[in-house]
């Protein structure tokens, strides 16, 4: 049992690390690939690539985050910050990969054999867009302060 107990103990930091880092590395990537790629549409498939990777990070990470807790504290979890930020953000990463990026990819293929931001559809895809951005960002933000929270 206490190699068990290790295992949690050890696998808790590494999947907090490897979510919140890839999150701030793929903003941070993604702003480099569109000033270093000219063809914007290419840069966009890259990048999207890219968050689709750390969204599967952190509905994985997430969810391990969500059941240890759950494991650890029992119901007293629901009282603990820690507990309430980690589900904020990992409902984030389910909305923004299974709610608005289908429907951004809805609006690309609508757009063909344009780009959508030359098509009728630019508008709404620049508002949705614009949207993901800052669930992005507010869970950047969340998972700074789950570092620093949990340190």
């Amino acid at each position: 049992m206490a190699r068990k107990a290790g295992l949690i103990a050890w696998l808790t930091p590494v999947l907090l690390t490897l979510w919140v880092g890839a999150l701030w590395m793929t903003g941070i990537t993604a702003s480099v690939l569109f000033q270093t790629i000219a063809d914007r549409p290419l840069a966009g498939l890259v990048a999207g690539k890219l968050f689709t990777i750390v969204s599967y990070i952190g509905i994985g990470s997430g969810l391990w985050l969500l059941i240890q807790r759950l494991g650890t504290d029992g119901f007293s979890a629901f009282k603990q910050s820690l507990f309430w930020i980690v589900l904020v953000m990992w409902v984030l990463v389910l909305v923004g990969e299974f709610g608005i990026q289908p429907l951004l990819a809805q609006l690309k293929a609508s757009a063909l054999p344009n780009d959508v931001m030359q098509s009728v559809f630019a508008s709404r895809f620049k508002t949705w867009h614009g949207i993901a951005s800052v669930a992005y960002l507010v869970e950047c933000l969340l998972g700074l302060w789950l570092v620093i929270k949990s340190s």
